[in-house]
């Protein structure tokens, strides 16, 4: 039988940092929690196996899944490099306060240090309170003994980039570089399966226990690319019912969608599995064996690999990011 577009149980996960824009921005219901800071949309991560919501396949896992399909869900060539293991991580973001500086570890050193894939990510920015902003990168020309200075010295926040944002802003974030989410920011964050971070510093918070939160400031220092970018920004130019890249990796090419008619969409060239996540407006996805698929604010859907050919129909002005290995 054939496959068709994927939705998944949403898992809410609760933060220090965490608010409620998950809930009144995205219709994410996340009780019992008081709030939450993600929605982990689509996950691979032992532990947080994302469960089908919707069809006959409703109550599988995505593991059994790509065990079961292989090839035709996730394309044969993402499964001849990742096997059972589905290699990114779909998440909303909701940040009430400030999220710890941090940084990930690349392939090699998590292979190294973890078992695990390195983490390179991309940010979306859905809103953003007035004034909202994010840090990414150095501000200037930064080695390791200056970094190690900084940090010891309690000046850290002076060595590092800090970006004003506003909805639509975009930042592709390679493993190696120090980041951090601003306070009153909602964003969708696409990264490679890992759950591989290092804090290197927190604001001196403390949780309910009052206990400091843990800091990886030794492993850090190894895994921080010191070098310094002019611009950390990606610019890009939306256009109404055209499909517009933001950021090509590797990892995963993500692209943004605005659109107000119908739009077909023709994957039989591109061996991978599709992922959008709607930003702004609702629409169905019509494919083979007349299946249609609703899709709402909020929500992410998975289209395996063997649909060469969907339609994509929106109810209004609607956009989407869309999301695939190539």
């Amino acid at each position: 039988m054939s496959l068709y577009p994927l939705k998944f149980q949403p898992i809410l996960k609760d933060k220090i940092w965490g608010g409620n824009k998950l809930k009144t921005v995205l219709n994410k219901d996340f009780s019992p929690l008081p709030n939450a800071g993600e929605s982990w949309e689509i996950s691979g991560v032992e532990g947080d196996i994302s469960v089908v919501s919707n069809g006959r396949l409703a109550g599988n896992n995505l593991e059994e899944l790509v065990e079961i399909y292989m090839g035709d869900l996730v394309g044969d060539h993402v499964f001849e490099e990742f096997g059972h293991e589905f290699p990114l991580l779909i998440k909303f973001i909701d940040a009430n306060d400030v999220l710890s500086i941090q940084v990930h570890p690349d392939d090699a050193m998590s292979k190294e240090r973890h078992n695990a894939f390195g983490k390179t990510e991309m940010w979306y920015v859905i809103e953003a309170d007035k004034g909202s902003e994010l840090i990414v990168g150095f501000n200037q020309e930064v080695d390791k003994a200056k970094y190690v200075a900084k940090l010891e010295e309690g000046k850290l926040e002076e060595i590092l980039n800090n970006e004003p944002v506003e909805k639509g802003s975009c930042f592709f974030i390679p493993a190696g570089r120090v980041h951090a989410i601003g306070k009153g920011i909602l964003l969708a964050e696409i990264q490679q399966t890992s759950d591989v971070t290092y804090r290197m510093y927190d604001w001196n918070r403390t949780d309910d226990q009052g206990n400091p939160r843990e800091l990886h400031t030794d492993l850090a220092v190894d895994a921080i690319d010191y070098s310094y970018e002019k611009k950390y920004r990606t610019d890009y130019e939306a256009e109404i019912n055209k499909t517009k890249e933001l950021v090509r990796c590797p990892y995963f090419t993500t692209n943004t969608l605005e659109f107000d008619k119908a739009t077909e969409k023709d994957y039989s060239a591109l061996d991978s599995f599709v992922i959008y996540m709607c930003m702004e407006g609702d629409f169905t996805i019509e494919s083979e064996g007349g299946i249609s698929t609703s899709v709402v604010k909020g929500e992410s859907v998975l289209i395996p690999a063997s649909l060469d050919s969907i339609t994509l129909k929106p109810k209004g002005n609607t956009q989407i990011l869309e999301v695939y290995i190539k």
